[in-house]
């Protein structure tokens, strides 16, 4: 039997937290820890990169966003500026381009002064059944989350090679360990990515370059609204604690990472997710028949 896939989405709601909360969530790290240190924050308007944003400008980082829609960006730095007292830089482009790419790096080195980590959690996707994914859906996930990734690194890390200057990046990924079914376009790219920054970690390694992978789980953000209703039900069902995180979650991960802290880590995947890369799947169009019951 045919599993009858429902592809509108919920209906838009606010998910996450809140820049406001933000700026006052708890958090593990010390006041000054990123004192001096200038982080460049691809998908930065919303979600996890918003989220990082605001937690490297409470922490003393200098701080750039990017990403496609201006409006969002000036809407992040103003709220930010707002409730943490932070200024911080935006330049609206596509990772897509690779001149627009080049462009930022040049415009993101000289705001700053330099760019002592590199954090690409700009990325996008959709739920469909692969034997039903068009050639256009494939590319623009692919382009985005795979080259786009790439283009961002390799321009960071040039630059810090003519510089002579260290670098870390943190690439933001997906839970693909164990495939993931109805989203295949970005299992695909994603663990792209995880394996590209394993490659370069060894090869920039001699230019004291850190790259590294986060793999984020269920996260409530605004992306859920691009899910359907049939998800909503198993919405944090999908991992051994039965439960989304949060973007502070990750927000740390990624300053865990950049910080002092990951000074002896390149080349790893942070799973934080909880445990979903174990057991779970979301099935975001609905679970097929043939899995109705089996769990796993």
């Amino acid at each position: 039997m045919t599993m009858e896939v429902r592809t509108e989405k919920i209906e838009a709601r606010t998910w996450g937290i809140c820049v406001p909360e933000l700026a006052a969530h708890p958090t593990v790290y010390a006041d000054g820890l990123l004192d001096g240190r200038s982080l460049l924050i691809s998908g930065g308007g919303s979600g996890m990169g918003r989220a990082t944003a605001v937690l490297a400008a409470r922490l003393g980082a200098k701080v750039m966003i990017c990403g496609r829609d201006g409006e969002k960006l000036d809407r992040a730095a103003s709220e930010i500026r707002d409730h943490v007292g932070a200024d911080i830089e935006t330049f609206a482009m596509s990772i897509r381009d690779p001149e627009a790419v080049d462009r930022l790096m040049d415009e993101a080195f000289s705001r700053l002064g330099t760019v002592d980590a590199l954090i690409n959690s700009a990325g996008g996707q959709f739920p469909i059944n692969a034997i039903d994914l068009s050639v256009k859906g494939w590319n623009a996930v692919v382009d985005t989350n795979l080259n786009g990734t790439w283009y961002m690194m390799q321009a960071a890390a040039r630059r810090w090679r003519d510089r002579g200057e260290p670098g870390s990046i943190v690439n933001i990924v997906a839970t693909i360990d164990r495939g993931i079914p109805q989203s295949a376009h970005t299992a695909a790219a994603r663990a792209g990515v995880v394996y590209l920054s394993r490659s370069v970690a060894v090869e920039w390694a001699p230019l004291g370059i850190r790259v590294n992978s986060l793999a984020p789980g269920t996260i409530e953000t605004e992306g859920l609204n691009n899910y359907p209703p049939a998800m909503m039900q198993r919405l944090g069902k999908g991992n051994p604690m039965r439960r989304m995180g949060d973007t502070w979650d990750i927000a740390e991960g990624v300053v865990y990472l950049t910080a002092a802290s990951g000074k002896f880590i390149t080349g790893e995947l942070l799973q934080i997710n909880g445990g979903m890369h174990l057991w779970g799947t979301n099935w975001p169009l609905g679970v097929p028949e043939a899995f109705q019951g089996i769990g796993g």
